[in-house]
């Protein structure tokens, strides 16, 4: 049977979405660009002063400062643990090829035997961005080594002599390049790809077992009910059999009693439907924004920490009519994503954690914060990021058994920007703030971002009946 997609299993996008998406991190390519420019630099710094070369320095100096202060503006303006879209990766290694392929230019074209790396931006883009970010650095990259080939500043000794490789040596060392381009990168993206999709498989085999030993307990539950609901029924229908034969004068009494047998029926026909399979409950893929938070952080409300709910839109301020709640999708990575952040407040909070909801037509935020000790400072910029640890003595004396490792952090931003969200890490203390303005939210905060088109359910689903609940497998 065919599903329509409101119906698929939220959890399955994890699956069907390209897990590589936003996943290159900005930290990994400034390092490797600050790895070549201490190379860049030292090559130039031995063809003048020890190879003696006649090299532009002033130009050449010129194209590693572009470069360093490309990263400097990037380590200030973006958080360390900012995720580059596949647009701004893609842009990020075309600025590395321009500054590459200038320095070339300046320092002998294809005479230089370091025109090799020009195939470094292309390997990564085939590894990491999508085919066409790597197409188009692929045709940029042979379009730059062409012009490399033609026009180029020749290299100089001290003597006068120009270094020249001949022309056969040039049109070899160009067409091996290309070749190398187009090589590698197919290479590059086959391997990925095949590892990209293995790993998608094995996710889906682990989801696809669990959802199975689901199915299969389900089942086991509806057998034992059915069992044991099987004599009561029974005899219910047999009784209400004999009365009706009773009540054949009392037309009233009769037809109440056929009431009795046909739903006996209808609850023999229900049991018997559900069957090992089960049934896909579609009444609670959606929810009330309360529900959904209160839902997440149950688990946690036991643990002697007092938990605020405020929910209310932006600009709500007429009390006696509160605004009706969003129904948002009751999505397994929201609500997981959610706890894991709730679990964390607890677990550093001295009394309370404040859950806070509002929204706008645009866009639904939640902030979870507590009165603790709030995030590390020198920490605060990667907060995210898997296996983060801290030798604090302070925090462990506080959190007893605590790692330190960060991967609940990490898994729940991954799960909430699967989700379409985008969370931001922060410290809730303010230094031009008194106790009682900030209300004892004192510690650390988190804030979750959706756009109301990736969290809110459909109007058309969110205010109509849904209809019947329909079996999960056909």
């Amino acid at each position: 049977m065919a599903i329509s997609e409101p119906l698929l299993d939220p959890a399955l996008r994890l699956v069907q979405q390209d897990s590589r998406v936003d996943w290159v991190r900005l930290r990994t390519l400034l390092v490797l660009r600050w790895l070549a420019i201490l190379g860049q630099t030292v090559a130039v710094v031995t063809a003048a002063f020890y190879l003696g070369l006649r090299v532009e320095l002033g130009l050449c100096f010129l194209a590693i400062g572009a470069s360093v202060a490309s990263n400097l503006v990037a380590m200030y303006v973006f958080p360390e643990n900012q995720r580059l879209s596949d647009r701004d990766a893609m842009l990020t290694l075309l600025f590395d090829l321009a500054q590459l392929s200038f320095l070339l230019f300046l320092t002998g074209g294809l005479n230089n035997p370091f025109s090799l790396l020009i195939l470094a931006p292309v390997t990564i883009s085939a590894t990491a961005l999508t085919m066409r970010s790597t197409v188009i650095l692929g045709l940029l990259a042979i379009f730059l080594i062409t012009c490399l080939a033609l026009w180029h500043l020749p290299l100089v000794s001290l003597t006068g002599e120009v270094l020249v490789l001949p022309g056969l040596f040039t049109v070899g060392f160009w067409v091996s390049l290309v070749i190398g381009i187009l090589f590698l990168s197919a290479y590059a993206r086959r391997v990925a790809s095949e590892t990209h999709r293995m790993s998608q498989a094995l996710l889906a085999t682990q989801m696809a077992l669990a959802r199975e030993q689901k199915l299969t307990d389900l089942g086991g539950v509806v057998a034992a009910a059915a069992h044991e609901l099987g004599t009561p029924l029974a005899t219910i229908k047999l009784t209400a059999t004999e009365l009706m034969d009773d009540l054949s004068d009392q037309p009233l009494l009769a037809e109440d009693v056929a009431l009795i047998r046909d739903q006996t029926d209808r609850c023999r026909d229900i049991l018997r439907s559900m069957g090992r399979a089960g049934k896909d409950d579609i009444h609670m893929r959606r929810a009330p924004l309360e529900a959904v938070l209160q839902e997440a952080a149950e688990p946690h409300s036991d643990r002697g920490i007092a938990l605020h709910f405020d929910v209310d839109p932006v600009g709500d301020i007429d009390d006696s009519t509160p605004a009706l709640q969003p129904q948002i999708w009751r999505k397994p990575e929201v609500i997981h994503g959610l706890r894991n952040l709730v679990q964390n407040a607890v677990d550093f909070a001295e009394e309370q954690v404040w859950i806070e909801a509002d929204w706008d037509e645009n866009y639904l935020m939640v902030s979870i914060t507590d009165d603790g000790p709030g995030f590390p400072p020198d920490l605060l910029g990667r907060l995210g990021d898997p296996f983060l640890r801290r030798r604090d003595r302070a925090h462990k004396d506080l959190r007893p058994g605590y790692q330190g490792m960060g991967l609940g952090l990490f898994i729940a931003k991954t799960l909430l920007e699967r989700s379409g969200a985008g969370v931001r890490f922060i410290n809730a203390a303010d230094p031009f703030l008194t106790s009682d303005d900030t209300k004892g939210r004192s510690g650390a905060r988190v804030q979750v971002t959706w756009p109301n088109a990736t969290i809110l359910a459909e109007s058309a689903q969110a205010s109509g009946a849904l209809g019947p609940n329909v079996p999960i497998i056909d």
